[in-house]
């Protein structure tokens, strides 16, 4: 079809361009025009009726150019078979190219559609005769940049119908308006850029079965698949389980290979979108500066957007099915939440990277299902062992009477520890021997979790044929951003500049920096870098400058509260709720702020392709919001009550102020409060309510600012809008780092710190049934069609995961050593108790103090103790005041600190080895997989060489006719010689193999 290779490469138009004529396409309907001979001397001539070709006596408006192929009368909208095609019906819509244009103000003539310009195929401007010269009108500021960005735009769209794409787009009739370019790649296009992707596709080889390994696993796969067959949404099985095709890289010489019965639909939606965006991001623009690809001439505000059509509307009424109206009814609706994800439905529909995103996120959200159920049994074991706890009962116990030292100078009086009984019941819901358990089950179920996603990504990379996919990333690679372009081209500006100068004194050194030129090396990056160290070290300590001021924000409430007695007896509780409050409002604040600014930074360093620039925005992004996520609650864990001091020589903040110190049952209830409201305020109010609200707020904003602007409005294309249409309305999809960034966000509350708080996977679970449909409505329903992105896993992300995972065992052991009271009690059950229990272990926590040693003015004024007070208690390991060195720290302190270490040492490597070993257990590749591809090499052996005997049976087939037929006419040597082996061969096995030669 004399199409060539690559874009830029000389070309040949086919004869077969024709005129459209007739009635004129619907909406003022422009076609790309082809220049070639008169209409009357090609093949198939006008149709009778139909007008002028352009340029001819009729309005230009009236009669239109197609491309390549053979024209049609056009169709109105009613009656085309799908708002996917282009005018003719026929011709699929590939690709979508939107932008915006403003007509030159001055002259109202120019909105009329007869004056408008028809963009031919060698990029140059063909006028309507009727329209008045450029030099009529002086152009403003404004009108030279649209007429420039015209005049790139036309480039570009010539230089893609170089390559071979069809185009079709519409008139600007308006006196501003957004047009949209459709795309549509033909057979031979699709052919050329899925050998050259090497794009895997099915053979003729019907699909094998994949065999189980035995009859119980047989048998138990059986059952499993009877089972949870009500769960299993109702879509057609892409790829079955069990089943899968013999798939192979396309090749234009090897088409006797696959099964071809429609060229149409070969290649399935996401694959042409996908071979058209691999076009559109390789073309150049010279106009552009050498721009290559559409990314940079968007960035440039050339065009708008770029994006492939979704399949139809989501919601249309009628019984036709296409997938997207499947993937809402069985996926992206909250009613189907018990269901299992149609997997493989998505990957076709939305491409490879998105399917492993909804495939992690299934995997991980049915790994919180025992996690739950363990979680919920170490609470109740905490609830049903609470009457059983005898420290509990001992603080609770008014008879012991244990005289507390004043929580703050002055104000505070003494107190009973009587009163703190419901703090200390309540931390024993937390604090008990079943959590260190869950803690090493936790840690062991992050690797377990791991593993098996490793695992499920290799299943699905076997069945998606993912396997050598190496080049395509490679190839990704070759791709630079728009803004590294720009940085290298001021560059080699100033470079050029240099140059001159430089001429005049050197001529041999002027090689080895040519290199350098056309790159950016560390100095140019140098100080993008500079910038990044310094705002990142500025903005972690901007989060700890937060957290020291809500730290002051508690010290001096819970000062002033005490001063009153209505608000004396609930100063802890009232503190406590609004400081996480505000921190939690503060986390949301900043969590936008620290996202938007880790762009910004990414940006400044100027990453030469968009792989590199989304990795180092994604630990740019995590190192920021897992900072300002988890401090204040590091705080709490680790630090709070640590640098109190003691009666008679407190440690204070301000003048007057003193640092604040733990409950009587220890700061694990508090770390409890702290982290469930930040990880439920986190999930609903940032995951959840702003994933809902903000769409629609934004939906509601342009609908309004859509209905304010004064455009010329076409009452039938409002009343029946085309697909581009309703996708351009939609959000555009700007990638998956927010989802996968919430997801690990999550996956640190459920590990990090699930010592003190083993309800979190059951929260973590219900937000993740809800995110899964949220996700999946939002993908459906509101977001354009992303581009289908061929990967083979996650990318770093997995990396983080599973540093995330081995940063828990330590916290979890720091949390059970430092935080718990887990290991004073060991040490004193099994090293200072009489008779091997508990008894006597809270009047072993607490000091004595002589309250006469008090600093003057730091007495309890008017104290309303019922008796008078020689000694008060504190908690705290030291010597009493009796003994030669009061108040050291004493043997008992010691003898708990060495056992919190030794427990750390102990639990971080036990749990560390267990994980090493879960690991090595299981194998990355599953068994089956692994077979299966060895038996798959011999399969596509078999298979080729049946192939290649079938094709040399039909190319031998005409040369035994020939010999026969020579035999029986008895001919000599006057006859006309046989064509040689090579053409019979050739023509013979085009002829026999079942497609069109390309």
């Amino acid at each position: 079809e004399n199409i060539p290779l690559l874009p830029g490469s000389p070309r040949r138009l086919s004869p077969r361009a024709v005129v459209r004529g007739g009635q004129g396409p619907k909406h003022g309907q422009q076609c790309l025009q082809a220049p070639g001979p008169p209409a009357q001397g090609l093949q198939g001539s006008v149709p009778q009726g139909s007008g002028q070709a352009s340029g001819g006596g009729s309005a230009p408006n009236s009669s239109v150019i197609n491309n390549y192929l053979e024209a049609s009368e056009p169709v109105s909208s009613e009656a085309r078979v799908s708002c996917m095609h282009f005018y003719d019906s026929q011709r699929k819509v590939d690709y979508v190219l939107a932008y915006h244009y403003r007509k030159r103000g001055a002259h109202p003539g120019h909105s009329s559609p007869g004056h408008n310009l028809a963009i031919v195929s060698n990029g140059e401007t063909g006028k309507d005769p009727q329209a008045g010269a450029p030099g009529d009108i002086e152009l403003g500021p404004l009108d030279a940049l649209e007429e420039e960005r015209k005049e790139q735009r036309e480039e570009f769209e010539h230089n893609l119908m170089e390559a071979g794409l069809e185009l079709e787009k519409d008139l600007e009739s308006k006196s501003q308006g957004s047009v949209f370019v459709r795309i549509h790649a033909p057979w031979q296009v699709l052919a050329r850029e899925a050998e050259f992707l090497k794009i895997k596709v099915p053979t003729k080889k019907e699909m094998y079965e994949i065999k189980s390994q035995g009859s119980i696993a047989k048998t138990f796969s059986k059952i499993l698949h009877k089972l949870s067959a009500p769960l299993k949404p109702r879509v057609p099985e892409h790829s079955n389980s069990r089943m899968k095709n013999l798939s192979y890289p396309f090749s234009r010489e090897k088409m006797y290979l696959y099964n071809i019965q429609d060229k149409d639909t070969f290649f399935d939606n996401a694959t042409r979108s996908r071979i058209v965006h691999e076009i559109l991001k390789r073309t150049t623009c010279s106009r552009a500066n050498n721009t290559m690809g559409i990314n940079s001439l968007i960035a440039n505000n050339i065009y708008e957007a770029a994006y492939p059509l979704h399949d139809g509307e989501y919601d249309s009424p009628g019984d036709d099915m296409n997938d997207r109206k499947l993937l809402y009814q069985e996926w992206a609706r909250y009613g189907v939440f018990y269901k299992f994800q149609p997997i493989d439905l998505i990957r076709k529909y939305f491409g490879e990277k998105i399917g492993l995103y909804f495939a992690w996120l299934g995997l991980y959200t049915s790994f919180l299902i025992p996690s739950s159920v363990i979680g919920i049994i170490v609470f109740l074991y905490g609830c049903a062992t609470i009457e059983e706890d005898i420290p509990s009962k001992e603080m609770c116990d008014q008879q012991n009477a244990f005289t507390m030292c004043p929580l703050c100078d002055t104000s505070c009086d003494y107190w009973n520890l009587s009163s703190a009984c419901g703090t200390a019941r309540a931390s024993h819901l937390f604090d008990n021997p079943a959590t260190v358990f869950f803690s090493i089950f936790m840690a062991l179920w992050a690797t377990m979790f791991l593993e098996n996603w490793k695992r499920l990504q290799m299943r699905l990379g076997y069945f998606w044929d993912l396997t050598g996919i190496e080049e395509e990333e490679e190839r990704a690679q070759e791709h630079s951003r728009p803004e590294y372009e720009t940085k290298v081209r001021e560059k080699m500006l100033k470079e050029s500049n240099k140059s001159v100068v430089r001429k005049l004194g050197t001529s041999g050194t002027e090689a080895e920096d040519e290199d350098d030129e056309d790159k950016l090396t560390w100095k140019d990056r140098f100080p993008g870098y500079l910038m990044n160290f310094a705002s990142i070290l500025f903005m972690i300590a901007l989060t700890f400058s937060i957290v020291f001021g809500v730290i002051v924000y508690r010290i001096t409430t819970a000062a002033a509260l005490s001063l009153n007695k209505a608000t004396r007896s609930n100063v802890r509780v009232t503190v406590t709720a609004t400081a996480v409050i505000i921190n939690l409002v503060v986390i949301l604040i900043l969590d936008e702020i620290y996202g938007a600014v880790a762009k910004w930074l990414t940006k400044i360093e100027v990453p030469k392709t968009e792989q590199t620039f989304e990795e180092r925005l994604i630990l740019k992004a995590f190192l920021l919001k897992f900072v300002n996520a988890y401090s204040p609650i590091f705080y709490v864990a680790f630090f709070k009550g640590r640098f109190v001091g003691r009666p008679g020589s407190y440690v204070y903040v301000f003048d007057g102020y003193r640092m604040e110190e733990c409950a009587p049952g220890g700061c694990l209830m508090e770390l409890c409060i702290q982290l469930s409201i930040i990880m439920l305020g986190k999930q609903l109010i940032q995951n959840n309510i702003f994933e809902i609200g903000v769409p629609k707020l934004k939906k509601l904003f342009r609908k309004l600012k859509d209905e304010t602007e004064p455009e010329e409005a076409d009452s039938a294309h409002s009343k029946h809008p085309e697909q581009w249409d309703l996708d351009y309305s939609l959000e555009p999809y700007t990638g998956l780092t927010p989802e996968y960034m919430e997801m690990i966000i999550q996956f640190g509350f459920v590990t990090l710190f699930v010592a003190s708080f083993p309800l979190a996977p059951v929260f973590a679970l219900l937000n993740n049934v809800i995110e899964v449909r949220l996700d999946a409505k939002k993908f459906v329903t509101e977001l354009r069609r992303p581009d289908a992105v061929r990967t083979k896993d996650i990318g770093i992300w997995f990396d983080i995961l599973s540093g995330i995972g081995k940063f828990s065992v330590i916290i979890n052991a720091f949390v059970i050593a430092v935080t718990s009271d887990f290991i004073p009690r060991l040490v004193y059950q099994y090293s200072y108790s009489h008779n091997g229990t508990l008894h006597g272990f809270v009047n072993h926590t607490l000091s004595f103090f002589n309250v006469s040693q008090l600093k003057e003015g730091t007495q309890p004024e008017n104290s309303q103790f019922e008796q008078e007070v020689q000694f008060c208690r504190f908690k705290d390991y030291r010597e009493p005041p009796w003994a030669p060195n009061p108040y050291e720290f004493s043997k008992q302190y010691w003898a708990v600190l060495s056992a919190r270490l030794a427990f750390v040492i102990i639990f971080q490597n036990l749990v560390m080895f267990l994980s090493v070993l879960v690991d090595w257990m299981i194998p990355d590749i599953p068994t089956d997989i692994s077979e299966q591809i060895k038996r798959e090499k011999s399969l596509f052996v078999d298979f080729f060489l049946k192939e290649e005997h079938e094709k040399l049976k039909l190319a031998e087939e005409p040369a035994r006719r020939s010999q026969s037929s020579g035999h029986r006419s008895k001919r000599g040597p006057a006859a006309s010689p046989a064509p040689s082996g090579r053409s019979q061969l050739g023509s013979s096995a085009s002829s026999g193999s079942q497609h069109t030669s390309v």
